[in-house]
């Protein structure tokens, strides 16, 4: 299994001025402990399941270029960005920049988007759940095309492109890996089968029902399930045991995931990763 380092949280015993430091300084020794992606996620307030709003937050994109500028190796992307939150063609270009400017490590991570609190208090059009699904797809859609040589118009129902035109195309080939993130079993894992490279569902009691729910999808749109990636997240605090922590890993592989995101409420962002280094010796295949 492979592990990636989820940095959700920038609550650090450190003072503002050294975040930037600090943050790459864990990356590169996240990597040299052999985890095999970094991400970030996408918000710009933290999130009520890890802290209040007014904790810090770091903007997604910005910090996966710094993290680009001080790693090697490790893929790169947000777990995952809000639709709503950028324009798709702009977000499409940012994704290319950060795959040019990496050597080829950038993914895209994307949903629907449901933090209306956040959207709200920072000016963000938040519309109605049918609408965000609708602009997510269309943004799957435009997203696909600009990472080809198609620079024909777009038309959708929600965004209108007159030229797709995207220079420099990503580096990775056939371009950068694809993530939708959610367990929506009408629309987001129909997505996942239609469109994406992998999937990021949460290890929950349910998890096994919304993997059968993605094969059904992948049978109807005539996609081999085998070939969708299947990814998950979970958390580590200060008491978790390793045993403990690598015993749940051993289940979620038997479910069927093949990457597990850790994020962290530890302080320390070094104490963290060199759990992990721990975990992956246990979990490397």
């Amino acid at each position: 299994m492979d592990i990636g380092f989820h940095i959700a949280n920038f609550t650090w015993d450190v003072p503002d001025s050294q975040l930037g430091a600090t943050l790459a300084h864990a990356a590169a020794e996240a990597e040299s402990a052999g985890i095999s992606r970094i991400t970030v996620m996408d918000h710009f307030w933290q999130i009520g399941s890890i802290g209040t709003p007014e904790k810090p937050m770091l903007e997604g994109y910005t910090a996966l270029g710094f993290l680009a500028a001080h790693t090697q190796r490790v893929l790169l992307h947000t777990l995952v960005t809000g639709v709503i939150y950028r324009e798709p063609a702009i977000l499409a270009k940012q994704i290319s920049t950060l795959d040019v400017l990496s050597g080829g490590r950038a993914g895209l991570g994307i949903g629907a988007g449901w933090n209306e609190e956040e959207s709200k208090g920072l000016g963000i059009p938040f519309p109605p759940t049918k609408e965000r699904f609708e602009r997510l797809e269309e943004a799957l859609q435009i997203c696909l095309q600009m990472w080809s040589d198609d620079e024909s118009p777009y038309d959708g129902e929600h965004y209108r492109l007159g030229r797709t035109l995207n220079s420099p195309q990503p580096l990775s080939k056939p371009r950068p890996s694809l993530m939708i993130g959610g367990v929506g079993e009408k629309k987001t894992l129909r997505f996942v089968a239609r469109y994406a490279d992998a999937c990021n569902i949460f290890g929950s009691p349910d998890a096994a029902h919304k993997l059968d729910v993605l094969r059904h999808w992948c049978d109807v749109e005539n996609r081999d399930y085998d070939t969708v990636e299947k990814t998950t997240t979970t958390a580590i605090y200060d008491d978790t045991d390793l045993d403990e922590f690598v015993a749940q890993l051993d289940a979620l592989r038997e479910l069927g995931f093949t990457t597990a995101y850790v994020s962290t409420r530890m302080p320390d962002p070094l104490r963290a990763v060199d759990f992990l280094g721990k975990v992956v010796e246990r979990v490397r295949d």
